[in-house]
């Protein structure tokens, strides 16, 4: 019974040294997050299918970082909640935000597929309509598949720890893998691979500028999402690994690692595509000018009157 007590102790006192580093890249991985969201809508040149996505991409990273957060308020916080529904709630929703996430990149390939491979046969799976449609698909999906978590009684509340699969329960955990990481991750290396031989097969074959130009354009965007999404991928390797090895070290590590890349792949998303970064720029320099002319009327009226 004191040994149990003293792990107990020790799981928390190592989620107050860790949790609220991860809440912290949580935070800022929300603020760019919603800078882009409202960068896109309110300029017209960021209106288009592939920021449409993006702003996809950074709604699920709010639902991520939010659910991730909420977790660690009520387990240190509210310890005394020891309701197993509201675990499996607390579980499906952190769930459901990581399918979110990977699922968006996804939803990037397809599209991407749509643009470089199928866009001369079937012009219309480039239009809005189709990608809204893709989107509602894709959230249905979202929801669904993390239903084993309030499904089966699998995740129940243990003290010290969040609500997360326990790794006795392999075949739950083998489903999440595959769910959740390895189908998504295979689908968008393969689409990535035929898109990128189709680009370099029409790079070869095209001799004027326009097409030139068009070409490198989609190489660009292709790069763009694969440098975020591996960012995103690479944040969750060590919790994958702490699932096969149940080394408690990769999964203290796991904690910190997604929130960190979250943030780090929404800095990213400013800083590696064009348009919104000419936007992004183009508001800091408003925001400094519209400063200026203040303080140079102030010292002109106190040179004139002096």
């Amino acid at each position: 019974m004191n040994v149990s007590t003293t792990t107990i102790a020790q799981d928390y006192a190592d989620y107050r040294l860790i949790a609220p580093l991860s809440m912290g890249f949580a935070s800022v991985a929300v603020i760019i997050a919603l800078i882009i969201l409202i960068l896109i809508p309110f300029n017209k040149q960021l209106r288009t299918v592939t920021h449409l996505l993006i702003c996809n991409t950074c709604i699920s990273s709010i639902l991520y970082c939010c659910s991730q957060s909420n977790s660690y308020v009520y387990l240190l916080f509210f310890p005394s909640y020891t309701s197993d529904i509201s675990c499996k709630w607390r579980a499906y929703f952190n769930y459901m935000s990581i399918v979110a996430v990977v699922y968006s990149y996804l939803l990037q390939a397809i599209s991407r597929l749509f643009f470089a491979v199928l866009s001369t046969r079937y012009r219309w799976l480039t239009s809005f309509k189709a990608h809204f449609i893709m989107l509602i698909i894709n959230w249905i999906i979202v929801l669904i598949i993390p239903l084993p978590a309030i499904l089966t009684n699998d995740i129940y509340f243990r003290p010290g720890y969040l609500c997360w699969i326990p790794i006795k329960f392999m075949i739950h955990i083998a489903y999440s893998i595959i769910a959740y990481y390895l189908l998504p991750v295979t689908i968008i290396v393969t689409i990535y691979i035929r898109i990128y031989r189709r680009i370099k097969r029409s790079a070869m074959a095209t001799t004027n500028h326009t097409g030139q130009r068009k070409t490198s354009r989609d190489l660009e965007v292709l790069r763009n999402i694969m440098i975020l999404f591996c960012i995103y991928i690479l944040g969750a390797v060590p919790s994958v690994f702490y699932m096969i090895s149940s080394i408690d070290i990769l999964y203290y590590i796991g904690i910190v690692s997604v929130s960190l890349a979250v943030a780090v792949e929404k800095f990213c998303s400013i800083v590696l595509d064009r348009e919104i970064r000419k936007v992004f720029k183009r508001g800091l320099c408003q925001s400094t000018t519209s400063v200026m002319p203040m303080t140079i009327n102030v010292n002109t009226t106190t040179r004139f009157t002096a």
